[in-house]
């Protein structure tokens, strides 16, 4: 069976729900990607595949439904300064496939939406989902700079022989020819990665930012390592954020970056780079608070990005 698109039981904001490839077009294409390859020690599917509706569900919060309201942190409506063409693409759903054609699926999918000069946000699903999106990335055919924001270096070759999970993504993104930089900020605490991981990020170039580090670092010296020419993308794993404006996640860890901090990161990387996309993943709605705190969230940091890559994006169109 081959994985198809689904339309959501609610669009992003009141994007029009397009599904079919053929309908595509430039402006901003949202879709949901909900699967990466699972661990055998893991659920299957696991809490985070619930994430893309979770987040919908809760766009009367983070945008007021239809984007025609005054926004403080925009300083305006929100719509006013997004393209007119605001694309759901729904949810790409998987059934008894074999994985690898549902990652073929995701990645054949991305490729379309940047072929057609969208800029492009993914919806997670596990950070593993995150791989198809930098495999993707290639059909732009500009080299790509990757800002991982995260608790975690996920740098693993493989984890009890699974290449494509959620321990995994900034590693294969490294093995893409046309990622030719990563910037990986919030780091902190432990997780999968051990010494020689972190070693085997270093060698490769990544530029390594703790949360410390980060606060002591002037915002714009954040960015020295990203070549001028470079297309960002944009990866948040929503552990990297402090648990206490992002709780539902399956591995907290204290002291992360809070939200204005990542807020006025995106801002600052628009007005000097070209956003052509971006993600969240690693939301468990299981374990978000009562009033949704972290679908809300989730959901302003990806009005965030929306706005930050209408800078780029008529450069963007006629590159391709």
């Amino acid at each position: 069976m081959t994985p198809q698109l689904l339309p959501p039981e609610r669009a992003f904001m009141d994007f029009d729900i397009v599904t079919d490839p053929k309908d595509w077009s430039a402006g901003i294409a949202v879709i949901g990607i909900g699967h990466s390859e699972p661990y055998a020690h893991d659920p299957c599917p696991n809490d985070q595949t619930r994430a893309p509706a979770a987040i919908r569900a809760q766009s009367e919060q983070f945008g007021f439904g239809d984007g025609h309201h005054f926004d403080f942190e925009f300083d305006g409506t929100l719509y006013s300064q997004l393209p007119t063409r605001r694309m759901d693409c729904g949810d790409l759903r998987r059934g008894d496939e074999p994985f690898a054609v549902y990652r073929a699926a995701a990645r054949q999918a991305l490729s379309q939406l940047w072929s057609c000069g969208a800029a492009v946000f993914l919806l997670g699903g596990d950070h593993g989902v995150t791989i198809p999106a930098v495999e993707a990335l290639g059909v732009l055919g500009r080299p790509v700079h990757i800002i991982h924001i995260d608790a975690h270096l996920d740098w693993r070759v493989e984890v009890a022989g699974v290449h494509g999970g959620y321990s995994s993504p900034l590693y294969a993104a490294s093995r893409c020819p046309w990622v030719v930089g990563m910037t990986q900020i919030g780091l902190r605490g432990t997780g999968s990665a051990r010494p020689e991981e972190v070693a085997a990020a270093r060698a490769w170039g990544s530029r390594l930012i703790t949360v410390d580090q980060f606060r002591s670092t002037p915002i714009d010296a954040i960015f020295d390592n990203i070549a001028a020419d470079s297309l960002v993308y944009i990866t948040i794993d929503a552990d990297g954020l402090d648990p206490s404006v992002m709780p539902a996640v399956m591995g907290p860890a204290p002291g992360g970056l809070r939200y204005e901090e990542v807020t006025a990161l995106i801002q600052r990387l628009a007005a000097r780079h070209q956003v052509v996309g971006m993600d969240v993943v690693e939301i468990a709605p299981s374990y978000d608070f009562a009033n949704h705190l972290s679908a809300i969230t989730a959901g302003r940091l990806l009005l965030h990005g929306m706005v930050a890559s209408v800078r780029g994006m008529d450069l963007l169109t006629g590159s391709l």
